[in-house]
């Protein structure tokens, strides 16, 4: 029996683009301190132009690359079975038209969104008659509601959100970022389904 060697796969990586895929890059590694250097830089997987933004490293294609260089070790691999591998490519400078103008439909979107709200909860009919309850008269705009409470509208969107531009307010994650985290777990789990049918079917494999 050879040397043990542990391996745990990332989830998520992101390397450039026509970059070469060590393991050190992908993995967590324990192993003997006489093959850890050249195990770390072990080459898994060269990326290609054809591979486009995403690639799934199975757990097998590390087994197998290692298993010609340490044919007599003790492999163990935990946690994930495959590393998918964002390759980032050079971003082009944005358009501040551009950003203005999806800029601009965000706030009117909202905007309308918050005021057909209120219309439909006759949020102005609600302060006027607080208005009256609370000081004995009537006015159509009773601006000591109106303002305090405009205000905080967008202090609790604010809070609701724990930012302010790039300040956070604590490390608990906006309600947005856990969607979005949760959104990023069914984009990997899609990858790696489809990843994993399309190696079967070119296999020959057939359920």
């Amino acid at each position: 029996m050879g040397a043990s060697i542990y391996i745990r796969l990332s989830h998520r990586v992101q390397l450039g683009a026509n970059d070469q895929v060590r393991l050190k890059e992908i993995a967590q590694i324990i192993a003997p301190e006489d093959i850890l250097p050249e195990l770390m830089y072990t080459e898994i997987y060269t990326i290609k132009p054809s591979d486009g933004q995403l690639v799934i490293i199975d757990a097998m294609t590390v087994i197998d690359k290692l298993m010609q260089k340490w044919p007599h070790s003790d492999l163990q691999m935990v946690g994930p079975s495959q590393t998918i591998v964002y390759a980032s490519v050079a971003k082009k400078p944005g358009s501040i038209i551009l950003f203005l103008f999806v800029w601009f439909l965000l706030f009117m979107g909202a905007a309308l969104t918050i005021m057909n709200f209120h219309e439909d909860v006759s949020m102005r009919e609600v302060h006027i008659k607080l208005y009256e309850i609370v000081t004995g008269e009537k006015t159509d705009y009773p601006l000591i509601f109106q303002i305090p409470y405009s205000i905080g509208l967008g202090a609790g969107m604010v809070l609701f959100f724990n930012h302010l531009f790039k300040k956070r307010f604590n490390e608990e994650p906006s309600p947005l970022e856990v969607e979005m985290f949760n959104y990023q777990q069914d984009l990997d789990q899609y990858a790696i389904i489809n990843e994993n049918k399309t190696n079967r079917q070119c296999n020959g494999y057939r359920p």
